[in-house]
């Protein structure tokens, strides 16, 4: 069987979108309340019937989620012009050594905005 699991965090950042115009609302300091969907993805062991433990997609996330709360985006290395497609790319960097069967992460940056990435 195979099978789809989404296991989500949440991070308050700080940034401004060096890649917009002058004058574009996103080139000044602004913040989001995001939220991160980490969807991992695999054949089902029927032996144990689950595929991996929600616990350990958790312990895999902390450590990302701490270096994202509550900071200036722009000030992370990698993050330079953290837009929410490069914010998903870096999480996915980070993730997908611990979590082999990462399939997608998805950021929210806002109610309405979100961005897939896919490796």
């Amino acid at each position: 069987m195979h099978v789809r699991l989404s296991k989500s965090f949440g991070f308050e950042a700080a940034h401004w979108l060096p890649c917009f115009p002058e004058g574009h609302k996103c080139r000044r300091m602004h913040g989001h309340s995001f939220r991160v969907d980490v969807i991992v993805e695999g054949e089902l062991d029927p032996s144990v019937g689950y595929l991996i433990d929600f616990a350990d997609i958790k312990r895999a996330t902390e450590p990302i989620e701490r270096a994202l709360d509550l900071r200036c985006l722009n000030e992370i290395a990698g993050l330079e012009n953290p837009t929410s497609e490069m914010v998903a790319a870096w999480i996915w960097a980070r993730l997908k050594p611990a979590l082999p069967m990462l399939s997608e992460i998805v950021v929210h940056e806002t109610c309405t905005s979100t961005c897939h990435f896919r490796g």
